[in-house]
């Protein structure tokens, strides 16, 4: 598609031009949040304006924010749990959880939800546009390409122990993790559902049947963990056994609540049509895949830098630990990633532009003062806090001693997973890879490199390197955003529903 003002930024899916305006009217989605036929907001002109319309957007966004933030928690303290209890066990079983967590595991996890995180643009722009029918083939279409991804990993797992020893970890972390890695290997093929069903909810808002399957899992899960790895000493095959049976349990509870006829025309059955077009399916599920491991495996990869410093067992653990805390904060404003991600793409397949980009300035600036909260919570607790993940003193001491640091990292990475969302909701996920790869792994990477190894500030060196790259990447993206022609965006979001499901397939299907 040509634009007039010359801007050069690709679109992820290309358009093609279109001989005469079209309009869309649908009827308004089942959700309290979304009605398809209200109008724009109007341009705000004083300080008036934006308050009213920040309150009113923010209602909406906490409406969807809330219950996601509360069900990314809980699914992220599945695994978390999971290594509080095995820290308890002794420092390799912690080293063992904490490495197949963040590599192996975390690698998969990486791909599953960047493939799955598609549905997030198709699915959410659908329901903008009345085509709620299209959602239950797409989630079909995820679920073929995610299974087929879960067997070539499989690998991963099986193989598990060799590749960390390859990679320079220690013999004995990693014949544990390798070991606890093949038990794992039901968690994979969890993932390669949980993530294209949870989408289907979240595009509709039907946050709260994700919250509410979550929260349950999270209350029985360290229960399980309890019983299985403390009381039973099973230790890592308990924990294994605990992790899959929870993840499972979110899998199936959701499933049940799609298949009960509770989604309405959403989801009408299987079909043989979740078949068709699959290729086309798969570039953008592979260019959704693409950005969100780089961000994921970013900074898991500081786990794997740990490994090779001195003292290796202790600062693995260490580091282990920020990098749980810090994963437990950033699932916060990864609620608050799905929330805006659903706002954008509803408002863009509604041809709404500009609450569209006004659902992403409410989002970043919510996004910084949860950081800074949080951060302050840490800073305060610095001194309880460690000794709910270890035993060891030295563990303890280390972890106290980087929560300046990890502090700073909250405030910064809570606006990233924001943006990322407008990516994903807008469909821009092949340019955002881009900039991962420029921001992430030329400079950040590098940058803690040289810091932490050839200026030898060791742990502390190699973050603040791979921080600078995420405050780097943050700056790009507000850039671009910035200079986004939302009125483009939403004439590109009318066209990408044509072209998956819309007025083009009916007519297809008509001639049938």
């Amino acid at each position: 598609m040509k634009y007039s003002d010359g801007n050069s930024k690709q679109p992820l899916l290309t358009s093609r031009e279109r001989d005469e305006p079209h309009q869309i009217h649908p009827p308004p989605p089942p959700t309290a949040v979304f009605t398809a036929d209200a109008p724009d907001i109007a341009p705000i002109t004083g300080p008036g304006d934006f308050f009213r319309e920040f309150m009113r957007e923010s209602k909406k966004l906490w409406y969807l924010a809330g219950p996601a933030i509360f069900s990314f928690i809980s699914k992220y303290s599945l695994g978390a749990f999971t290594q509080i209890f095995a820290g308890h066990v002794g420092t390799i079983e912690l080293a063992a959880v904490s490495v197949e967590n963040s590599l192996i595991a975390g690698f998969s996890f990486g791909i599953m939800l960047g493939m799955g995180s598609a549905l997030e643009t198709l699915c959410g722009q659908a329901v903008g546009a009345g085509k709620l029918e299209m959602l239950g083939i797409y989630m079909q279409r995820s679920w073929v390409l995610l299974t087929s991804m879960a067997i070539p990993l499989c690998l991963l797992y099986i193989f598990g122990g060799p590749i960390l020893k390859f990679l320079g970890q220690t013999t004995e972390i990693s014949e544990a993790a390798g070991t606890f890695a093949i038990w794992m290997i039901p968690q994979l093929f969890a993932y390669a559902l949980n993530f294209p069903v949870a989408k289907f909810l979240q595009s509709q808002s039907k946050v709260m049947v994700i919250a509410l399957i979550s929260g349950v899992a999270m209350l029985l899960h360290p229960i399980m963990c309890w019983l299985f790895i403390m009381k039973f000493r099973w230790g890592l095959p308990g924990a294994a056994v605990v992790l899959n049976a929870s993840w499972w349990f979110v899998v199936v509870a959701q499933l049940t609540y799609v298949f009960s006829g509770a989604c309405g025309r959403a989801w009408s059955g299987f079909s043989l049509e979740a078949f068709h077009n699959l290729y086309g399916f798969f570039r953008l599920s592979l260019a959704s895949a693409v950005m969100l491991c780089l961000e994921t495996w970013y900074f898991m990869i500081l786990v794997l830098f740990a490994g090779y410093l001195e003292n290796a067992e202790v600062t693995v653990d260490a580091f282990s630990v920020c990098m749980n805390i810090l994963g437990w904060t950033i699932t916060v404003c990864f609620g608050m990633n799905a929330a805006v991600s659903v706002r954008v793409s509803n408002e863009l397949g509604a041809l709404h532009p500009r609450t569209a980009r006004f659902s992403l300035v409410v989002a970043v600036i919510t996004s910084i003062l949860i950081g800074i909260v949080l951060a302050l919570i840490l800073l305060i607790t610095r001194d309880e806090y460690p000794s709910l993940f270890s035993n060891d003193e030295q563990v303890k001491d280390l972890v106290k001693d980087l929560t300046p640091l990890l502090s700073f990292c909250i405030v910064i990475n809570n606006v990233q997973p924001v943006l990322s969302g407008v990516a994903i909701g807008a469909g821009w996920q092949a340019l955002v890879a881009y900039v991962n790869i420029g921001c992430y792994y030329l400079f950040g990477i590098p940058m803690g490199l040289l810091l932490g190894y050839k200026l030898d500030f060791g742990i502390k060196g190699i973050w603040s390197g791979m921080i600078a790259g995420t405050i780097l990447q943050t700056c790009v993206l507000l850039v671009i955003i910035y200079k986004t022609n939302w009125n483009k965006e939403a004439s590109l979001a009318e066209d990408r529903i044509r072209n998956w499901g819309g007025e083009h397939q009916e007519a297809q299907l008509g001639k049938t």
